[in-house]
């Protein structure tokens, strides 16, 4: 078998290829490569390989962009350490989505789900409906809000941007990667209903805080945990002993 692999991590691409060596020593890696220009060009020049191992975060953009411009018809195997995509890649030939740092045995099943495939009638296509339902939900989350400031205006927040949300005096505020701090109309539980949970998690009452603020954790007193965030809090932020394990599926 003749794979491809798509990947802009060094350590990743010698990762993947130490495994590949040791699980499936048979396959040939083509070439590697790192960006979509040069995957474009790549297919420009080459045959179609048996097999793709794609990242979806590449040098230049996102790897989606790859297939508006090459009819990529072989099997795909995603690699990549961001889940929200997962749905969006079963929709272009995936084999399956490997969430890094990639397991031996993640690597021993996708190849074993490949081989299953094969074997199958040709023209048969898996039942998407259920992961489209899911992929038009994981869309319909809020990713841009517009917030009144200053009287008459409105000011344009990426949820990317926000650090955390929190509670001060009743007021809903968000802190946001600049420093900045703008009050919401929204609640808090509003807010936990629109954001995407990959990536905000509600602590408590108090804090709803983005997976990137985090700096580090600390053990606390009954088996909770004390989150220390990138910038300053006016309190300990705290996670109750009930939702330490949620918390810690999440992260």
């Amino acid at each position: 078998m003749k794979a491809l692999i798509i990947e802009d991590e060094k350590a990743a691409v010698r990762n993947l290829q130490a495994l590949l060596s040791e699980i499936a020593p048979d396959m040939e890696i083509l070439d590697v490569l790192d960006s979509i220009t040069e995957t474009i060009d790549w297919f420009g020049a080459h045959k179609m390989p048996d097999l793709i191992f794609l990242d979806i975060h590449l040098a230049d953009g996102s790897a989606f962009e790859i297939f508006g411009h090459v009819d990529i018809t072989c099997p795909i195997i995603f690699t990549t350490a961001y889940d929200e995509y997962a749905l969006k890649a079963f929709k272009v030939n995936s084999i399956d989505y490997l969430l890094k740092p990639i397991d031996p045995s993640d690597i021993r099943k996708a190849l074993d789900k490949l081989e299953r495939l094969q074997g199958e009638p040709a023209g048969k296509e898996p039942d998407y409906s259920t992961l489209i339902r899911a992929l038009k939900k994981e869309e319909s989350y809020k990713t841009h809000f517009l917030v009144p400031i200053k009287g008459d205006k409105l000011l344009p927040v990426s949820a990317e941007t926000v650090l955390f949300f929190h509670i001060d005096d009743g007021i809903v505020k968000a802190v946001l990667a600049d420093g900045k701090e703008c009050v919401f109309p929204q609640t808090l539980d509003e807010l936990s209903d629109c954001l995407n949970p990959v990536f905000f998690f509600r602590v408590n009452r108090q804090y709803l805080i983005s997976r990137k603020a985090i700096q580090d954790i600390d053990l606390w007193f009954n088996g909770r945990l004390s989150i220390n965030l990138k910038v300053p809090v006016p309190e300990k932020i705290l996670v109750s002993k009930a939702r330490v394990g949620e918390f810690k599926e999440w992260f």
